[in-house]
């Protein structure tokens, strides 16, 4: 698979269809976590975001709880399994994009979100209710990993664009914006105070997000080839085939005549043979001479 970047100078209707994959993904995930957050917030199962304080019988609003029970745990699973499995592209095709450019930095920063999208699948398929540890570890390297991610493509963004510096100031406001949103996350959930931290968890999500989506500003003008080759001799056509087969059948009565003739030496072999027996009698005829000459 080779990338080819055209110029930022080509008009929108030139655009890649790759520009869709960052927004796909940004809107289809934002869309389903709200999606289950409702069902939850219909099945009483959790508070509002916009309540005081948690109510009674209900829990906070975290997405991983809002996700925990069913019916809304088997929309949570698609979600976050659609949501890696595209991330995981996505970092994949930026890879590409940057190869030839900054090839260390831009391995750390595959390394680090296909983690991260590993993390993102533990916490879709082991909900909290479920298995807790597993479930907190993706987490973690979702979260986590997916802030170290937004900063490397930050700095790979400046760097490769000292001109237009626009894209590195937003993707370097919305790194900020994680960071310091991932801070009182933890923070107000160690507290117990888990109505802003769920808040907080919201926000922090949705700018992980608005960050992978703003790629779609790289792959407007990005086109993948793949390119096949094969080695080997071509095979045959058809009709070159036919063409042979003839050849081949006719060639097997010729090799039935050299056959034929190969027998037909065998009698000429054995004709010799008399020959050599004949020369036995005149060498045995041969020895009353010499003995009547002993004689004499």
């Amino acid at each position: 698979m080779i990338p080819t970047v055209h110029g930022e100078s080509g008009k929108m209707r030139n655009c890649s269809i790759w520009v869709l994959l960052p927004i796909l993904h940004f809107l289809c995930t934002a869309v389903g976590l709200i999606v289950v957050y409702f069902i939850a917030l219909q099945s009483h199962s959790i508070s509002s975001l916009g309540s005081q304080t948690s109510g009674i019988g209900r829990r906070p609003p975290y997405i991983s709880i809002a996700g925990d029970q069913p019916i809304a745990s088997c929309f949570f699973s698609h979600v976050m399994n659609f949501a890696a499995f595209v991330g995981l592209v996505i970092g994949l095709f930026r890879y590409l994009q940057l190869k030839p450019k900054v090839p260390w930095l831009n391995l750390a920063s595959l390394v680090t979100f296909s983690l991260a999208c590993f993390g993102m699948t533990l916490v879709g398929n082991f909900q909290l209710s479920s298995s807790i540890d597993i479930h907190n570890l993706g987490s973690g390297l979702a979260f986590v990993l997916g802030m170290v991610y937004c900063w490397l493509q930050s700095v790979i963004t400046l760097r490769l664009n000292l001109r237009r510096k626009c894209v590195a100031m937003v993707r370097f406001l919305l790194s900020a914006a994680i960071t310091t949103s991932m801070i009182p996350y933890f923070v107000l959930m160690v507290l117990g105070i888990h109505i802003h931290a769920a808040r907080a968890q919201w926000f922090l999500t949705m700018s992980l997000l608005a960050f992978i989506g703003s790629f779609a500003i790289e792959f407007r003008h990005l086109h993948f080839e793949v390119i096949c080759t094969d080695l080997r001799e071509p095979p045959l056509r058809r009709s070159e085939t036919f063409s042979y087969a003839p050849k081949r059948h006719s060639d097997t009565p010729e090799r039935h005549s050299d056959t034929k003739e190969r027998h037909s030496d065998t009698p000429e072999r054995h004709s010799d043979t008399p020959e050599r027996h004949s020369d036995t009698p005149k060498r045995h005829s041969e020895t009353p001479e010499r003995h009547s000459d002993t004689i004499m």
